[in-house]
């Protein structure tokens, strides 16, 4: 495992990127980055998976199987511009009502504009709210998704927690992310990949570097595949699993409230 990964224990909540910062800090940190890219988030993930990224969340839903009955809910966090509730809904044939939680406004403004245009605005709602503080009553959700947005929380324990809180009996917590790469070759292209091109395509298309470059540190400091594995357990989920994706590029998570 990479020197710089954090592990089950802790470390994400001071990690801003490669750098530490004070408690607290960040995650205004965090929003600067998402207000800044969220017109081009899908070109944002795009360049972080060479365009994997559908594909996994394509998997992602297909591995929930969201019922095809009225009644059933989902949370989508940190889904601002409402990537992976649409999948959801349609995948129900428009039966499961999402609701999208995300701290970032200008991202949850994109996903608003999009649902309108889908004709899914009865099918979703959009929050405005913090992963760690749910504002929902206990047991409210058949299921909670996050896709690639639990490494931007700071205190991903309590986040865990407040997924499990909110989560009925029986309900189900999945989690794509990306992880630790497995193939040793793989592991080598993606790193070059990732520090040297990435930064820089970002500037060239975006005019913005930086939030790039935070996005691919914080992908190396983020426990690997076991690590949050725990994570999920010590939250109180039971049949925690996981399944890689691209050799680990990405991992998705899986537990329940039973």
């Amino acid at each position: 495992m990479s020197e710089q990964r954090t592990t089950a224990v802790g470390g994400m909540e001071t990690s801003y990127g490669f750098r530490n910062v004070g408690a607290g800090d960040k995650q205004g940190l965090v929003n600067e980055v998402f207000h800044k890219v969220a017109n081009r988030y899908d070109m944002m993930n795009d360049l972080m998976s060479g365009g994997l990224h559908r594909v996994w969340k394509d998997a992602m839903v297909a591995w929930l199987n969201p019922p095809r009955r009225p009644g059933w809910k989902v949370l989508d966090v940190a889904g601002g511009t409402g990537d992976i509730a649409f999948r959801i809904v349609d995948a129900s044939h428009g039966n499961a009502h999402a609701t999208v939680l995300d701290i970032n406004g200008s991202m949850l403004g994109v996903g608003r504009e999009r649902a309108e245009k889908r004709g899914l605005a009865d099918k979703t709602d959009f929050v405005e709210a913090n992963a760690e503080e749910l504002p929902f009553t206990d047991e409210t959700f058949d299921a909670y998704t996050i896709a690639f947005g639990i490494r931007n929380v700071p205190r991903i324990d309590v986040a865990l927690l407040e997924a499990y809180r909110v989560l009925k009996p029986g309900g189900r917590l999945m989690v794509l992310e990306f992880s630790e790469v497995e193939m040793p070759l793989l592991d080598k292209i993606y790193e070059t990949w990732s520090f040297n091109a990435i930064p820089r395509i970002g500037q060239a298309v975006t005019g913005e570097g930086e939030p790039y470059a935070y996005l691919v540190e914080s992908i190396r400091k983020f426990p690997n595949q076991q690590n949050f594995a725990a994570m999920i357990t010590r939250a109180g989920f039971d049949r925690v699993t996981f399944r890689n994706y691209t050799g680990g590029i990405a991992a998705l998570h899986s537990g329940w409230k039973l």
